[in-house]
């Protein structure tokens, strides 16, 4: 298996005039990339950097973050991108965590760098001016010669971190054949072509982001940044740069449908459409396949851990299914609560989904983490902590996480099933279910409603009613809020709704908030 350094300089050799990075009026062929990539790597080593160092980042997706990681790769030095967004006392947590040698950031990280109590005894290099730190500019300017590979395959690449919706974040080590194989993956699962171009807004710390760039270096495809999602400004580009493929969080396709300009957009060029992160409702499902008129819709179920479970890649044709297991995977799923992976579910019976590490795509286990590595690894199995079936045909659903699971009066509620039914109700724009407690029930089903037009929960829950929806999920409360919480990669986030974080609508009409019975 080639290493991804390699893989860059077999990018060169074969598509070197192709352009590879496009970020506003910058852009890069292949050959220029790793004529700046080589560049920052001797950068690297007069920092005295080594082989196996972990090097933090805190940037948007800019060219320079396309630049680092790529550089890293070269001189096996271990990326660990951070979100940009970041606070001090996590940055701490991480640089702490990861021993990280290094850190790379730019202005809108600059406050929560000089905060943190360790960024001020790491080497740093500052994309923007102002900082006193060693800025990006000379990094890169130097002449340098063509970088060799340092790193063989079974090296480290990437240190990721989870979002830590329950706690703090666990590093996520992956090697380079991992990271590889999954980039090989997402090519022939999406059916990449040559020269393909896609949207480069997933961020770069997360794996939707670096699967995308790697993906677009097997192909001598383009990687077109856009550095924070607006609609507005993707909209200009796919039309601008004739982006073919998009692969995005269900959340950003519905802002791009839901933008003013859409109708008037010229987005005739993408002709392949992916999404992975979440779920993504019957309605929107619908919306973009008659939008695009795609000649693929994938729908991609996967983790940081092990990059790709499952692929869909008839996502319109069966609304919900994830599909069957990826070229380099097998799935089961488990009974709720099992230990061991020899205790299946039924065909049709809801449980936790599990994947198989001996994936060519898996990690080998958390970073410094045994606790976590006894929780989800077992028997050379991942538990997901994802919940699902399999139905008759033998494609997987996902309806959730094991802790989303709504218990009310004995029975499990999936939130997803729910939300799929009241997303095809015309005045529901976004839909969100979670279980609040309850004395009599243990939870009640509530649903959180951004509405498109005015609507009250009784034409809710009778449409729920005439849907089919058993009596016992349908939601017997109702709140109108103006957004849905989400993690900065549009994720869902359930816990804030919970514990009451969310944003009520303005100046609420007397049906804001229904009760039913």
């Amino acid at each position: 298996m080639l290493d991804l350094g390699l893989t860059l300089c077999a990018a060169v050799a074969r598509d070197r005039d192709a352009l590879a990075l496009i970020d506003g009026q910058q852009r890069l062929t292949y050959g220029a990339l790793h004529q700046v990539v080589s560049a920052l790597v001797a950068s690297f080593d007069d920092l005295g950097l080594v082989q196996g160092d972990r090097l933090v980042t805190l940037l948007q997706n800019r060219a320079e973050a396309a630049i680092v990681h790529w550089a890293c790769q070269l001189a096996g030095i271990v990326v660990t991108p951070l979100n940009w967004r970041i606070k001090a006392d996590e940055l701490d947590f991480c640089l702490a965590d990861a021993e990280a040698s290094a850190l790379v950031y730019e202005a809108a990280a600059v406050d929560a760098v000089a905060r943190s109590r360790l960024a001020p005894h790491r080497r740093r290099i500052a994309l923007d001016a102002g900082s006193g730190d060693p800025p990006w500019r000379d990094a890169v300017a130097r002449s340098a010669s063509p970088a060799a590979p340092r790193a063989g395959a079974e090296q480290l690449s990437v240190l990721f971190y989870t979002s830590g919706t329950t706690g703090r974040p666990k590093g996520v080590p992956r090697r380079h054949r991992a990271e590889r194989a999954a980039a090989v993956a997402h090519v022939t699962q999406n059916l990449y072509g040559r020269a393909e171009r896609t949207l480069g807004v997933m961020p770069l710390y997360h794996t939707m982001g670096v699967r995308s760039l790697l993906a677009m270096a097997l192909i001598g495809g383009t990687f077109v940044c856009l550095p924070r999602f607006a609609a507005g400004r993707a909209l200009e580009l796919i039309a601008s740069e004739h982006i073919t493929n998009l692969y995005l969080v269900p959340t950003l396709y519905h802002d791009l449908l839901e933008h003013p300009s859409f109708a008037v957009s010229d987005v005739r060029s993408v002709r392949k459409l992916g999404f992975a992160g979440a779920p993504m409702t019957d309605a929107l499902l619908r919306s973009l396949d008659a939008a695009f008129k795609p000649e693929l819709f994938v729908n991609h179920y996967g983790c940081s851990e092990i990059y790709t479970l499952t692929v869909e890649q008839r996502a319109a044709n069966k609304p919900g299914s994830a599909g069957r297991a990826g070229l380099n995977q097998l799935v089961c799923v488990a009974r709720l609560n099992a230990r061991s992976p020899a205790e299946l579910a039924a065909p049709g019976e809801e449980g936790e989904i599990i994947a198989l590490l001996a994936s060519d795509e898996a990690f080998d286990g958390y970073w410094r983490r045994p606790d976590a590595d006894a929780n989800a690894l077992r028997e050379g199995w991942y538990f997901t902590g994802d919940t699902g079936y399999v139905d008759t045909d033998g494609d997987l659903f996902v309806t959730g996480r094991v802790d989303d699971l709504i218990i009310t009066g004995g029975e499990n509620v999936s939130p997803v099933e729910i939300e799929s039914c009241l997303s095809l109700h015309p005045c529901v724009a976004e839909v969100a279910v979670v279980g609040l407690a309850d004395a009599r029930w243990g939870k009640i089903i509530a649903a959180f409603i951004k509405r498109r037009a005015p609507v009250a929960p009784a034409d809710l829950d009778a449409f729920c009613r005439a849907s089919g929806l058993a009596d016992f999920k349908r939601p017997r409360q109702y709140v109108f809020v103006a957004e849905l919480p989400k993690s900065p990669v549009g994720k869902l986030l359930r816990r804030k709704l919970v514990a009451g974080e969310h944003d009520p609508e303005a100046a609420p009409p007397s049906d804001a908030k229904g009760m039913l019975t």
